[in-house]
């Protein structure tokens, strides 16, 4: 096929800047619906968050999240929201003071409690008196030490229920602060255990496919995320929500699966398809990828990318995953074809033809693309492989080996007509090298026999 016919792209350029995006995002970002997803402390982290990068929406998610902290007994992200939102936000002396006694207090009361447990001796006493102290730490900001903590109520862990909750409250705390360095440990500890159920199974999955997010190891992040269970109600909005799963495991698979894997794992996959009908846009968006319609599909990314960039675990990953995304695309679309015409090309990518060729030139620089550009007519077209120069390569590389071997054996011959032998202590691991050689010649091995038998070699 030397040419090829393309429906044009009449869904319209992508859409503006990201500023602009940016500016308009109020206007179709809920971000009371969007919040409502989560609870505890990742909904306070992520508010902040948002107001930090989204102007519009600055005011709302302070306000909102100063609501939220005052909650819980954290005077350390009080401050930090005060601080951040720029005199929006008004400090309250009257209340820090309030609430620092009475934070001193309980902490007095738990380290008691504490100490009484430890006289008297009784595993479970010390074990909630060790597990009460780490979550109040946890909850006031204090992490190092309520993560001594919780690593200290193992020793006092009973039953495989109770190992299981001392993993999951490292595992949370890890995941609110960002440092996973405990986290493949306790999840592999977490996953041995007897007493694993569905949720629990969802909440290990979930959370390893953050790890190997954090880590940019995108095909195993989308593994992680397409096996987590389904569970409909927000049973772990203190650490991810099911439409973050869609999202992360949606984006990451399109990133590093080939069309096989993306139709079996993703499209077909009868569990994944209960996150993709929570997030309509990243569902059509992934069908458009597999049929061919990198247009509209492109256009679904665009339009998806501010609201991506929100995101606090994936905003940092956005731009590779797109880049990726867009490369495979490009790929994809040239592999069944000798000829492409690249303004018909660039059409179908939102793109000018100056920046489709300085794309494909990067792919056919890192070898992604078996083609070459003609700039004068615009045209792409595929290089055949030279079956016959690579025969030839091949021809002299198994007769430089025959070669080798050969003046190796020669040399051998003339040391044992000259009288000379060798001694090695890889004596028999030298023999079964050279016998089990794929080009040896028989000949050669039986001449290796006789060396050997003559105690030489």
């Amino acid at each position: 096929m030397e040419d090829m016919e393309v429906e044009k792209n009449t869904e319209g350029s992508s859409s503006s800047s990201s500023n602009n995006n940016n500016s308009s995002i109020s206007n179709e970002f809920d971000l009371e619906t969007y919040i409502n997803n989560y609870s505890g402390f990742t909904k306070i982290h992520r508010l902040i968050f948002i107001a930090d990068n989204c102007k519009p929406l600055e005011v709302e998610a302070y306000n909102m999240a100063l609501k939220e902290v005052q909650k819980t007994p954290n005077l350390e992200l009080y401050n930090t929201i005060i601080n951040k939102s720029h005199g929006i936000l008004e400090l309250d002396p009257v209340y820090i003071e309030n609430l620092s006694k009475k934070n001193s207090l309980q902490l007095d009361k738990l380290e008691q409690d504490l100490n009484t447990a430890k006289s008297n001796m009784v595993k479970d006493s010390i074990r909630f008196a060790q597990n009460d102290l780490g979550e109040f730490y946890y909850k006031i900001g204090d992490h190092q030490n309520a993560l001594k903590c919780f690593i200290r109520t193992r020793d006092y862990c009973t039953t495989a229920k109770h190992v299981l909750a001392m993993c999951f409250n490292i595992i949370k705390l890890g995941v609110d602060t960002q440092n996973y360095t405990h986290a493949p440990s306790y999840i592999a500890k977490a996953e041995q255990s007897p007493d694993l159920d569905n949720v629990s199974n969802a909440k290990l999955r979930s959370v390893n496919g953050l790890y190997n997010l954090e880590g940019s190891r995108y095909k195993l992040a989308a593994r992680k995320f397409i096996e987590t269970p389904f569970e409909q109600s927000n049973v772990f909005s203190d650490i991810i929500s099911p439409q973050d799963i869609a999202y992360y495991g949606g984006l990451c698979a399109l990133a590093t699966f080939d069309r096989n894997e993306l139709k079996k794992k993703v499209i077909d996959d009868p569990m994944f398809k209960n996150y993709l009908e929570l997030v309509p846009e990243l569902r059509e968006l992934i069908n458009d990828f597999y049929n061919t319609k990198y247009g509209s599909c492109l256009k679904y990314l665009d339009k998806m990318k501010p609201i991506l960039l929100l995101d606090i675990h994936l905003y940092k990953h956005v731009e590779i995953l797109y880049q990726r995304i867009r490369s495979k695309a490009l790929i994809q679309y040239f592999s069944p074809y000798q000829s492409v015409d690249m303004n018909i090309m660039a059409t179908a990518f939102n793109t000018n033809v100056i920046q489709l060729e300085k794309e494909i030139s990067k792919l056919i620089m890192e070898n992604e693309i078996q083609a070459r550009i003609d700039s004068h007519n615009k045209r792409l077209y595929a290089r055949k492989a030279d079956q016959r120069t690579t025969t030839f390569e091949k021809t002299v590389q198994v007769g430089s080996e025959f070669q080798n071997s050969s003046n190796s054996l020669l040399l051998r011959l003339e040391m044992l007509n000259h009288n000379i032998s060798t001694i090695s202590n890889r004596k028999d691991t030298d023999r079964n090298n050279w016998e089990h050689h794929p080009h040896h010649h028989p000949m050669q091995h039986q001449m290796f026999g006789l060396f050997n038998n003559n105690n030489k070699f």
